[in-house]
């Protein structure tokens, strides 16, 4: 089986020793002037052109570290590299947004400020996104979207046009929809901008709201409902509220993070426990009450069948957009989660929509998770994650450096453990995942986990997002590999991945090709977070 676990609970890995004779197949040589130095001597490119073959010998060394997932495909370290940032930490890091003001420049220059309105649109989608001057972003609001306001001139909402008469159908008069959305994400614009243009409800459709959080003056939460999902059933959004404002990791609190994991939690109880025909009394519920409907839940899948069987739940913090129009992540840098339940089965067709040939079971990525377990046992008639614990708790560093840290953990307690994976798939990725209870069962769903537990796992996911921001990143996807509800397996944990984007990997071919780049050794990364924690 392809993984970096071997039985015993040690982690297996490759090292590439390149050293090999390239045999030189060139037919015209053609040395030009490159330059010339400070010296005055001239540099050309000769060097370009060898005579005969090469040998190359004592090249760089290359880790290869499958991911413990099969279907994660394989990680790629390279020596030299991450032997730099082994020796300096600071090279893992982004560097933070400098400050930039086009207003203040035009203004030092004795030019009209308004010349920003006249600029072409890659340049007016470069200040969008990167500026930090509320008044370059004030001046690029008005140019995207018309605003309506209060009697002293104050923004108060958006115009809407006249649409086909049905008040329903009414749309905001958005002139630029990509400007707007990189105006709007910026954490620079001012709050009631923010308000007017995404924040408010309905300000960005007719989405209902089906459900809140509200914990004393600061915390507030919204859930929605998105009907026309690209998930079938519908999915479900917690959002911030329009009097809770939150565009960055350092504004969002525990009492946020225990809002927006609640409403998940509640939603997904309460959707379950109506496919299940359990009768409910009331429309909210108390976190004793909630885990009164877990128990029963819990208790219900594993007598009944029941046509929803597991969980999917996602979160793209942050947002980009190039100049040239692409967008870089996420569509709204508010904090939001998104949620929703997968069926068991769906029909199958094979020619146009009839007739059914069958059934199918709709994708699930915890499923893959299952088969590797399965894959593991089926090799080694051993249990994978038993093995992937021990593995993580007696690492060691593929370097053999015995003075710098070995251990992969950055935050643990007596229910989940957050860590850094020992092959990367994003270069800074960090999992989460839940710990075998006194029994030897692994909570796998958030039907298995209890109060306790989950609270540790809400933890973990803020104190994540918490290390991430600290070592400067802005653009962070985290993912749920779930358990199926009814599935006997009781050795498969629930696990968080958080995967951020680091500015020089875009993605390519490569990681097309599952083949991930790393330039530093997960027990640095691991160190790095662990020092951002103690400092928050």
């Amino acid at each position: 089986m392809r993984t970096c676990i071997s039985p015993g609970g040690v982690f297996s890995y490759g090292i590439h020793k390149p050293s090999y004779q390239v045999r030189n197949l060139r037919v015209r040589t053609q040395v030009e002037e490159l330059g010339y130095s400070r010296a005055g001597t001239n540099v050309d490119n000769h060097c370009n052109y060898p005579n005969g073959d090469i040998h190359v010998s004592g090249a760089d060394w290359i880790y290869e570290i499958a991911n413990p997932f099969s279907f994660l495909g394989t990680t790629f370290i390279g020596k030299s590299w991450a032997d730099s940032s082994a020796d300096n930490y600071e090279r893992i890091r982004i560097p933070r947004q400098q400050d930039m003001s086009l207003s203040r420049l035009l203004a030092s220059e004795q030019l009209d400020k308004s010349l920003i309105s006249r600029f072409p649109r890659p340049l007016l989608l470069s200040l969008a996104t990167c500026s930090t001057d509320p008044a370059d972003l004030i001046q690029l609001a008005h140019l995207c979207c018309r605003f309506t306001t209060t009697e002293s001139g104050t923004v108060q909402g958006l115009q809407y046009g006249s649409g086909s008469g049905n008040e329903e159908n009414l749309r905001p008069e958005i002139s630029d929809h990509d400007l707007f959305e990189a105006v709007a994400n910026n954490p620079a614009l001012p709050d009631h901008y923010k308000i007017a243009m995404v924040v408010r409800p309905g300000a960005q459709g007719g989405s209902e709201i089906i459900g809140d959080y509200h914990d004393g003056r600061d915390t507030h939460i919204y859930e929605y409902l998105r009907k026309n999902s690209y998930i079938g059933g519908g999915h479900y959004a917690a959002n911030m509220a329009d009097d809770a404002i939150r565009y960055d990791i350092d504004s969002l609190n525990r009492q946020d993070m225990t809002g927006l994991r609640y409403l998940y939690y509640q939603r997904t109880y309460v959707r379950l426990a109506a496919a299940l025909g359990i009768q409910l009394q009331g429309d909210s519920f108390s976190e004793e009450t909630l885990e009164d409907l877990r128990l029963h839940l819990q208790d219900a899948v594993k007598r009944q069948e029941v046509d929803l069987t597991a969980t999917l739940w996602g979160w793209n913090f942050g947002f980009d957009f190039s100049s040239s129009g692409y967008r870089l992540h996420a569509s709204h840098q508010q904090v939001h989660q998104q949620y929703a339940l997968i069926p068991g089965s769906i029909e199958t067709y094979h020619d146009g929509f009839s007739p059914s040939a069958g059934n199918c079971k709709p994708f699930s990525s915890g499923d893959m998770i299952t088969e590797c377990v399965q894959a593991y046992h089926s090799c080694y008639g051993k249990h994978f994650f038993d093995d992937y614990l021990q593995a993580i708790n007696t690492n060691k560093r593929m370097d053999g450096r015995n003075d710098k840290p070995s251990s992969l953990v950055i935050w643990e307690d007596e229910n989940v453990m957050l860590f850094v994976p020992k092959a990367q798939t994003s270069q800074w990725e960090l999992q989460l995942m839940s710990k075998p209870d006194r029994q030897g069962r692994w909570p796998g769903n958030i039907i298995e986990t209890d109060t306790a537990t989950r609270r540790s796992i809400d933890m973990a996911l803020l104190k994540s997002q918490q290390a991430l921001a600290g070592r400067g990143a802005r653009m962070v996807t985290s993912i749920e590999y779930s358990k199926r509800f009814s599935a006997p397996e009781d050795k498969q944990p629930l696990i968080y991945c958080l995967l951020p984007k680091i500015p020089q990997s875009p993605g390519a071919f490569s990681e097309s090709q599952h083949r991930f780049i790393n330039g530093h050794y997960p027990e640095d990364f691991a160190a790095v977070c662990r020092t951002e924690l103690k400092n928050s």
